[in-house]
């Protein structure tokens, strides 16, 4: 890997999905580690665009709606050592029907309390440090 400023982040764009419980969706991937559904964003690609096509690509399912007001903004240091933020939109899917890939076997909805419990990405341990779902900008989206 090459030599990455320590001001550099990769920044990447992650879907809020809550049920009306206020649980947010978490995906497991192929390596056991659940995520939050999303990815890095492209050179010049808006952050809701990456949501819609990392869906897509992660899920095969399509995102009826993204809120463009940012509800969260996380950083910590990933796995390869290199340190990421990411931004956290709430988002709306078509469904739940998801196709299997590496990086989405199992999806499920979790509680705070639930996701602390699991073995996850060090982004979500992030999140879960700052997620209030009585706080949520737009808690009627």
């Amino acid at each position: 890997m090459k030599d990455i400023p320590n001001t550099f982040y990769r920044i990447s764009a992650k879907a809020l999905i809550l049920d009306d419980q206020k649980r947010f969706l978490l995906v497991r991937e192929e390596n056991g580690l659940w995520e939050i559904p999303g990815g890095g964003i492209d050179h010049g690609e808006h952050p809701i665009e990456t949501i819609k096509r990392e869906i897509i690509e992660e899920m095969g399912i399509e995102v009826l709606d993204v809120n463009p007001t940012i509800q969260y903004f996380v950083i910590a240091k990933a796995l390869d050592n290199v340190w990421k933020s990411s931004v956290f939109y709430l988002t709306k899917l078509k469904n739940l029907e998801f196709t299997p890939t590496e990086e989405c076997k199992e999806i499920r909805f979790f509680t705070k309390e639930e996701a602390e419990k699991i073995n996850t990405y060090p982004v979500v341990k992030a999140f879960l440090k700052e997620f209030d779902p009585t706080k949520l900008i737009d808690q009627v989206y």
